[in-house]
């Protein structure tokens, strides 16, 4: 396809600017999106979010990337010490390389170059995400694990069955999508929205159990049940402190920017408008808002519903989920 050849054709530079861009845009939203949500929870709830630290209180989370930087380092006695420092890069990098796939836009010229805002058109893109969203659930399973602490380990367990079951009921609802556009490559999923109505309208269904499997892979309340602090003081990460703690997080909002950014192209046509034809850059600009959509739901939900018992969650996963998929 033109997308395949106008990003074999990259240079060198232009590539690594894609990739630090990326990078950038993955750290930016994280800081955005935990001030964002404090503000907006706290709206929910008649009371003001952060509005101490820089203008408004934007400068929030910044400041708690700093503050949690310079904590003390520890490791426990009991800890595998080899997994337990690996665990969270292992939850993290895998985020990132999820991006890699995403068509952010269409065709741009950057510094006179010809290219795509995406950084690789796979013709497996579809299935790299999904992998990337399995291998960071394994991050959490490790450091549950290899604390060598007893509540650690049930969270472990609980997001091992978790990661399985909601995977399950997420690639099968990726399935329709990939057959209505006889591609598994996410800038050939786009394209074949363009010049038709979006897939949320065609594949209603599969839409639905998506975003409800997505908040399940991503941890999120209501299925924030690997963290439960009521029965598991803090899940899978208690034993964890300063940075290593700190990529959790970050390893958790770019999760659910990169869930987000892929329900976008899967369902909403990507950066497209229905019949229309933009440039590159506005493309972009679509992109970004319908991916706040997303992200602002999953707000909305945490602001909303109660978390759920574990076995009703299951429940849901195995016997609502999966059936429905497969109908």
């Amino acid at each position: 396809t033109r997308t395949q050849q106008l990003l074999a054709d990259d240079p060198l530079w232009l590539i690594v600017l894609k990739v630090v861009a990326l990078f950038a845009v993955g750290v930016v939203l994280t800081l955005f999106m935990i001030n964002w949500e404090r503000k907006v929870v706290g709206r929910m709830q008649q009371r003001p979010g952060p509005n101490r630290v820089g203008p408004g209180g934007w400068l929030q989370s910044l400041a708690d990337g700093l503050k949690l930087a310079f904590k003390e380092d520890i490791m426990p006695v009991m800890a595998d010490k080899k997994v337990y420092f690996i665990a969270p890069i292992i939850s993290c990098i895998p985020a990132f390389v999820a991006f890699s796939v995403i068509p952010f836009g269409g065709e741009v010229t950057i510094f006179g170059e010809q290219t795509v805002l995406q950084l690789v058109d796979l013709p497996v893109g579809v299935l790299v995400v999904l992998a990337c969203s399995w291998i960071g659930g394994c991050g959490i399973v490790l450091a549950g694990w290899s604390a060598g602490s007893k509540y650690p380990f049930l969270a472990a367990l609980r997001s091992a069955a978790q990661m399985v079951s909601y995977e399950i009921a997420l690639g099968l609802s990726v399935v329709g999508v990939v057959l209505y556009a006889g591609s598994l490559s996410t800038a050939d999923i786009v394209a074949s929205q363009q010049q038709s109505l979006w897939n949320v309208i065609l594949l209603l269904p599969s839409f639905v159990i998506f975003v409800i499997a997505m908040t399940g892979e991503t941890n999120r309340a209501p299925f924030d049940l690997p963290e439960a602090e009521s029965e598991l003081v803090g899940g899978f990460h208690t034993e964890y402190t300063s940075l290593k703690f700190a990529l959790f997080f970050l390893a958790e909002y770019v999760n659910m920017v990169t869930v987000s950014a892929m329900a976008t192209t899967l369902f909403l046509g990507g950066g497209t408008l229905p019949f229309l034809n933009l440039n590159g850059w506005l493309e972009f600009v679509v992109f970004i808002v319908k991916t706040f959509l997303f992200l602002f739901v999953f707000i909305w939900l945490r602001g909303t519903l109660p978390r759920l018992r574990y076995d009703q969650f299951m429940r849901l996963g195995w016997k609502v989920l999966v059936p429905v998929s497969l109908l």
